[in-house]
């Protein structure tokens, strides 16, 4: 079986609030003996350096393979210099390639925007990507889901033009699921007829429509999850997700 630990919307910001739940949802998730651990993103606040620079400490010395990629709150450039140490303000695309699964982060941040979009780069490095790897299970992720949840505050601002990934993903059965973050909300549905799993954020949680009338609808006390999903060989997908305490 392999074992994901997927993690999203840590929101480091200097506070210590911010870091201690980051650094218990993190352990929690290497405490599961994963496979790998996907980070989908707003690794940081403000994507100030000295944000990233606190990144950096928090995925330190880990045996445990992690990919990563930005969300709307992330700086492009300051991401690149401190956490991959290369320069440039490019899309942040990362592949993990592990033994029995191809894991392919795509860049859906608009610099200066809320709302994502996967431009025609990333989706030709997401096509060659999968196509490198035929027959092996494939994961694609992104900050932003390419459907609505149902709350109207994400909704919003969630993947546009998601009809581009699609059809990559139509191109290459190989592919499984899809996994996002961005909502601060545990979800699964369905997109491209893959299976899409939002990740929870850890520093906030949001509300739907029927539990709160605020705005945003966002709830900062619960405690800070960290799911993991599971695959079968088969490729089945099973979710849990208790949350640290």
């Amino acid at each position: 079986m392999l074992v994901l630990a997927h993690v999203s919307d840590i929101h480091i910001d200097g506070s210590e609030r911010n870091t201690s739940r980051a650094a218990r949802a993190l352990t929690y998730a290497r405490s599961l003996r994963p496979d790998a651990i996907v980070l989908t993103g707003d690794l940081a606040d403000h994507g100030a350096m000295e944000e990233y620079e606190t990144v950096r400490e928090l995925i330190a010395g880990d045996d445990v393979p992690l990919v990563l990629c930005p969300g709307n709150h992330d700086a492009r450039g300051n991401l690149r210099k401190v956490l991959l140490e290369q320069d440039g303000d490019h899309p942040v695309n990362q592949a993990l390639n592990l033994d029995h699964a191809t894991i392919a982060l795509c860049d859906s941040s608009i610099p200066g925007r809320p709302e994502g979009a996967l431009d025609d780069d990333t989706l030709a490095w997401l096509d060659s990507v999968l196509a490198a790897t035929p027959g092996v299970p494939a994961f694609v992720g992104m900050h932003h889901p390419p459907v609505a949840l149902g709350i109207p505050y994400v909704d919003e601002i969630r993947l546009g033009r998601p009809e581009g990934l699609a059809e990559v993903l139509g191109r290459h059965p190989h592919a499984i699921a899809v996994l996002a973050g961005h909502a601060h909300t545990a979800a699964a549905t369905t997109f491209a007829g893959l299976p899409l799993l939002v990740a929870p954020g850890v520093v906030s949680t949001a509300l739907l429509p029927s539990e709160t009338s605020a705005h945003p609808p966002v709830d900062y006390d619960l405690p800070p999850p960290s799911p993991c999903t599971c695959w079968t060989t088969a490729g089945s997908p099973r979710t849990t997700g208790p949350s640290p305490s």
